[in-house]
C-alpha cells in the first residue's frame, strides 16, 4: 500500500534493527483516514474468503480492524491481553510471547463472540516472529471456527512470523512489508 510506506517513510522512526516506532498515525495518534483507506485494502483483499467475523488485538490494531469491519459490514471482536474478573471462565486463553514488550500475556476471547461455523479474518498492526498472530489463530481454532486469513499492518519480512504463519497454512497479506531496519534506515520489499 504505497500511501502507508510513504506514511512509514514520512513519520516512522526505526529506533534499531528490529524497532519501528509509527506511534504519531497507528496508535498513541490515529490517522482515521489512512486507517479506513487501510480496511480497504484488507476489504479488496479478503472479500471473497466468506469471512463472518474480524478479530484484533488490543490495542493498535483496533483502529484498522474496526475500519476494515465497517467497510466490509461485520463484526469486530477484540482479544484482550489483560484478564477480567467478569469474564468468568467463559473465555478461551491462550499465553503469547510479545516481542516488543519481551514478555508473555494472557490473549482471551470471549466464548459469547465467536461460533465453531464462524470464518475469522484476524487484523495485526505488526508481524515479527508472529507470536500474536499464531495466538490468536489458537484461539479461534479452540473455539472450532477457522481463520480465513491473517492481515497485517506493517510487516518486518526479515523476521520469522511469515514463514511461521504460512507453514500453518495461513492467507497472510501485509499492507507494508518491510526488508530492512537500521538506525535512521527503513527499506521495504517490492
Amino acid at each position: 500500500m504505497r500511501e502507508l510506506k510513504e506514511r512509514i517513510l514520512k513519520d516512522g522512526r526505526a529506533l534499531s534493527e528490529t524497532v519501528l516506532k509509527v506511534d504519531s498515525f497507528l496508535n498513541h495518534q490515529v490517522d482515521a483516514k489512512l486507517m479506513y483507506n487501510m480496511g480497504t485494502y484488507f476489504k479488496e483483499y479478503f472479500k471473497n474468503h466468506g469471512i463472518t467475523r474480524i478479530l484484533t488485538i488490543e490495542s493498535s490494531g483496533i483502529a484498522p480492524t474496526a475500519m476494515t469491519a465497517l467497510q466490509m459490514e461485520l463484526p469486530m471482536v477484540t482479544l484482550k491481553k489483560q484478564q477480567s474478573k467478569i469474564l468468568n471462565g467463559e473465555v478461551y486463553q491462550t499465553t503469547v510471547h510479545s516481542f516488543t514488550k519481551v514478555m508473555d500475556y494472557e490473549l482471551t476471547l470471549s466464548k459469547k463472540y465467536i461460533n465453531a461455523d464462524d470464518k475469522v479474518l484476524i487484523i495485526d498492526d505488526f508481524l515479527a516472529n508472529g507470536e500474536a498472530a499464531l495466538g490468536a489463530a489458537r484461539l479461534v481454532e479452540e473455539a472450532g471456527a477457522t481463520v480465513a486469513g491473517i492481515g497485517i499492518v506493517i510487516e518486518k519480512s526479515f523476521q520469522v512470523g511469515r514463514g511461521k504463519l504460512e507453514e500453518k497454512g495461513y492467507d497472510v497479506y501485509s499492507l507494508a512489508r518491510i526488508g530492512k531496519l537500521g538506525e535512521n534506515l527503513i527499506e521495504f520489499l517490492d
